[in-house]
């Protein structure tokens, strides 16, 4: 693996760079505000490939991988204005669909991914199975009259149901011969009879909001099926690293956003005839969380490029570590900012403050930290499993 990026990947960055600058912290602050959506961010960067980059390019996209994601997802973050759904509809829904999918799905699907003129959101979690996705209860069966599925069940905590055409959705096949449940993946578009959505109020104030999904006997076509009845585990997990490796990359830009305010201000802010920066109380917590930020940056490049090379187990690992890795120095890196800025942290105007909620829900989601830890334990260092 050479750490240097390529020619390619640079004025990626730079331009990816270039254009979220022109939104920054304040328009997705207003968008948030106002019940609005960053229609035009990422209309931008659909028309710049940007949202297609590792989208096969026999079917439009890029071509590229997910080295080249995670650097749209971590410089559009970094402008301070992140856009969720990259993690969501790029990441997961088009990764399941490029490696599981049927002919027809990828025909139907990647080329709307890969010029973001379409957004799924992703459905797998539910009010009563938490991180245990074996107790999911969402169930799919055989519509009665044939050809089709007959989805029922509550998925809950789902991003931006709301401005997206379809839900990838985690459900169980019910074999009623042989009375067991198998996990499967279903295409269901968002206007669908019988399935129904919510707004969850949120302590983060963002334009992506969060929904619980209610599935009422909702009739989905074969064709929505992911990969057909034996792909279930094998779509499932094709999504799960891209997730992790993805919000790792958007974290990781908003603590370098939120390091660069916080140094700005230390080096312009001035008492006692000095600036604050000069002073070890407030230089080292932020260089502290420099450090921290800049090694959970390579976890995630390393984690992309592991996924890449198909390498899927050690990818696993590497990608719940980079999470892991990214959310602790985020969540370091706007405390120091904050902290940095003193009673102006608290201010919107600052543009720090407000960040506090968006990179401590990564401890918790998509997966918890307790949950990598527990990962890593079991299958890192071969300790017992404790749940």
């Amino acid at each position: 693996m050479d750490l240097r990026e390529t020619d390619e990947q640079r004025l990626l960055r730079s331009s990816v760079a270039a254009m979220a600058a022109k939104y920054g912290h304040g328009y997705l602050l207003e968008k948030a505000r106002t019940g609005a959506k960053t229609t035009e961010l990422w209309a931008d960067a659909a028309a710049a490939g940007y949202l297609g980059v590792a989208v096969p390019a026999e079917y439009g996209g890029g071509g590229a991988g997910m080295v080249e994601l995670t650097i749209v997802a971590e410089e559009i973050a970094a402008a301070g204005c992140p856009l969720l759904l990259i993690v969501v509809s790029p990441a997961i829904a088009a990764s399941v669909i490029a490696r599981s999918g049927t002919t027809d799905q990828k025909e139907r699907w990647l080329p709307r991914f890969a010029d973001g003129s379409v957004r799924m959101s992703f459905a797998i979690t539910e009010p009563d199975a938490g991180s245990n996705s074996h107790r999911i209860t969402t169930t799919a069966r055989r519509d009665p009259d044939g050809g089709g599925w007959r989805l029922s069940g509550t998925k809950y905590y789902i991003s931006g149901v709301d401005e997206t055409d379809a839900t990838l959705v985690v459900a169980r096949l019910e074999d009623a011969a042989a009375g067991t449940l198998r996990p499967a993946m279903f295409i269901v578009p968002t206007d669908t009879p019988g399935m129904t959505y919510q707004p969850i109020e949120m302590a983060i104030h963002s334009p992506e909001k969060q929904f619980t999904i209610y599935f009422d006997d909702a009739f989905v076509p074969d064709d929505a099926l992911v990969g057909g009845e034996e792909a279930g585990l094998a779509a499932l997990f094709a999504g799960l690293n891209p997730e992790r490796i993805t919000v790792a990359a958007y974290v990781n830009g908003l603590a370098r956003y939120a390091l660069r305010k916080g140094a700005a201000y230390a080096r312009d802010r001035t008492v006692w005839q000095a600036p604050i920066g000069s002073h070890q109380a407030i230089a080292h917590p932020l260089a502290k969380a420099h450090v921290e930020v800049e090694l959970a940056r390579l976890a995630t490049t390393r984690a992309a490029w592991l996924y890449d090379e198909g390498d899927q187990t050690a990818a696993g690992e590497a990608a719940n570590m980079a999470k892991y890795a990214a959310a602790e120095a985020a969540i370091n890196a706007v405390d120091a900012a904050v902290q940095a800025h003193g009673g102006n942290g608290m201010s919107v105007e600052y543009g720090v403050g407000t960040l506090i909620g968006a990179v401590r829900a990564t401890r918790i989601a998509p997966v918890s930290r307790e949950m990598i830890l527990n990962y890593i334990a079991q299958h890192s260092l071969g300790l017992p499993r404790s749940y």
